[in-house]
């Protein structure tokens, strides 16, 4: 479907319902065989976001760009390098952004 037509079909949908289906306690019963619901851990997405971190870390601790730039950040000049480390810390940014939208948007 698309969004062009879900309002008239919704409408025609209302129009024909005559209210529940009579199911003897069918689902009643479904339900209090279902298992309950195990609660969500979080310490997997913290350890994924920590080694990631860490990672990140290890892999610019060598490039003298990354210096440079850091330096020149902290002294408040503006040179290419510390502009390449703000577009690069906003385009994460933007990153990490997008995809929490998506995860929290597929819940």
């Amino acid at each position: 479907m698309n969004e062009l037509h879900d309002d008239t079909i919704e409408a025609l949908l209302r129009r024909q319902f005559e209210g529940p289906v009579a199911d003897n306690g069918f689902s009643e019963r479904v339900m209090q065989h279902l298992p309950s619901r195990r609660r969500r851990t979080s310490w997997p997405l913290w350890l994924g976001v920590l080694m990631g971190g860490a990672a990140c870390w290890l892999c610019l601790a060598n490039v003298p760009l990354f210096h440079i730039g850091w330096r020149d950040w902290l002294s408040g000049e503006l040179s290419t390098s510390a502009i390449g480390m703000w577009l690069a810390m906003a385009a994460m940014s933007l990153l990490a952004l997008g995809w929490s939208l998506t995860e929290s948007r597929n819940r």
